[in-house]
């Protein structure tokens, strides 16, 4: 549980030490802000780590496992990678795998998900009369993981 017990001390501080503590904490959001962007521009994913918030991809990932993502343009997308999609309509993000991808003679690539542990494919998801999805539907594709350990159900 967080600790608030250094509030107690505010009232003794003077201003040079509280403006300290204030430079300190901006000076702290801050590197973690210039991180985040600086791994944005590195993997050319808005959101370079997301979580996990289902069990459609077991027994691959796990509820709450992190995933490390890129989105790189150069990279095209393949069979059996993890996409992070972003659905319009949708406001949770999908994790699941590409299974089929549909390349038209002008290069255009549309594609078709599913999640592992999932019974049918991802249409159903999609947008209404959307059969498939685009390179712009991508919000990142998995390269690593961290696993979530759950000590009452750990990963098998």
């Amino acid at each position: 549980m967080l600790s608030l017990d250094f509030l107690d001390d505010v009232p003794q501080m003077n201003k040079q030490q509280l403006c300290y503590q204030v430079l300190n904490f901006r000076m702290i959001v801050s590197s973690a802000l210039m991180i985040w962007k600086g791994l944005m521009v590195i993997t050319g994913s808005e959101s370079p780590i997301v979580v996990l918030l289902s069990g459609s991809m077991e027994p691959a990932f796990h509820r709450g496992d992190l995933l490390f993502l890129t989105n790189r343009v150069e990279d095209p997308i393949q069979v059996g990678e993890t996409a992070v999609l972003r659905i319009e309509g949708r406001r949770i993000l999908i994790v699941h795998r590409v299974l089929k991808i549909h390349e038209k003679q002008n290069g255009h690539i549309k594609f078709l998900t599913k999640g592992d542990n999932n019974a049918v494919d991802d249409p159903g998801l999609y947008k209404q009369e959307q059969h498939s999805l685009e390179k712009k539907d991508v919000m990142g594709r998995a390269r690593g993981f961290f696993l979530y350990w759950n000590w009452d159900h750990p990963h098998e």
